[in-house]
């Protein structure tokens, strides 16, 4: 979901990093990090999450008939999986497992500050789907489910759109918040505590995210979305980015120096 920087220790033969340089934006990596690699951590990242998302959905209703429990037991899981993985894999590819969030970034990156290349948007998005599409896949095959089989779940009503759009835009305020204000190292916490906390507070329990919402039609489980329920949901998450990139640049809107230029 987010990028966090390794630290390590400036040799004689490394160039020392300016106090005011500029900082990285979600996702942001090191050069050095070949792009396969971070296309690797995407894929896993994306299908481990739909996987736990998934499977706790399934488990949870095999214990229990109580909705409520349901819920419980799978935002709770999501939350602990979500963090865990962010800590795990951010350091290589950013731990964004999420399009919308790609996508921001990229669009922050055209727009002068640090993010993903329109390479690298391209190589981050198919990863993050077809991860989503294996962990749901893996997730049935440990449930004995059928593989595939597409979610009859109808989410198509106007409130639930309107929950997928607060939930994708406190996401990108989240995570680019942390990044403007220099404390991207609470992103594993902050991050799976705000969808977990979205889990309940949204009509939608907050996918905010297309390719866990594609992921998700493959699986006619507790967590699965009806495919033609998608479209819509993919819409409303993508208009939530948008709102959520506006809100990031009035809330934490930089100053200026006296010589017109944005302030460190």
């Amino acid at each position: 979901m987010t990028a966090t920087e390794p630290v390590g220790t400036a040799t004689a033969a490394e160039p020392v990093i300016a106090a005011d340089a500029p900082q990285p934006a979600p996702g942001a990596t090191p050069p050095r990090t070949p792009l396969i690699a971070r296309a690797a951590a995407e894929l896993v990242g994306t299908a481990a999450l739909v996987a736990v998302v998934v499977g706790s959905g399934i488990q949870a209703t095999e214990l229990t008939q109580d909705v409520a429990l349901q819920l419980l037991a799978n935002s709770t899981a999501t939350v602990f999986g979500l963090g865990v993985l962010i800590a795990l894999l951010g350091p290589v590819s950013g731990a964004h497992f999420n399009p919308a969030v790609t996508l921001a970034e990229w669009w922050t990156a055209r727009r002068g500050g640090a993010g993903v290349t329109a390479r690298e948007l391209a190589v981050y998005v198919p990863s993050q789907i077809v991860g989503a599409i294996a962990g749901a896949i893996l997730a049935d095959a440990m449930f004995g489910e059928p593989l595939v089989k597409w979610a009859t779940h109808d989410r198509s009503a106007g409130n639930l759109l309107l929950g997928e759009v607060v939930a994708t835009a406190g996401l990108i305020l989240l995570i680019f918040g942390l990044a403007r204000t220099d404390r991207l190292r609470f992103a594993p916490v902050a991050v799976a505590s705000y969808i977990g906390a979205a889990y309940w507070f949204t009509s939608s329990t907050s996918f905010a995210n297309p390719a866990v919402t594609i992921g998700r039609a493959f699986t006619d489980t507790f967590a699965g979305i009806a495919p033609a329920s998608v479209p819509a949901f993919i819409g409303a998450q993508l208009a939530g980015a948008v709102a959520g990139l506006a809100l990031v640049a009035v809330i934490f809107m930089r100053g200026k120096t006296g010589s017109g230029r944005p302030a460190a």
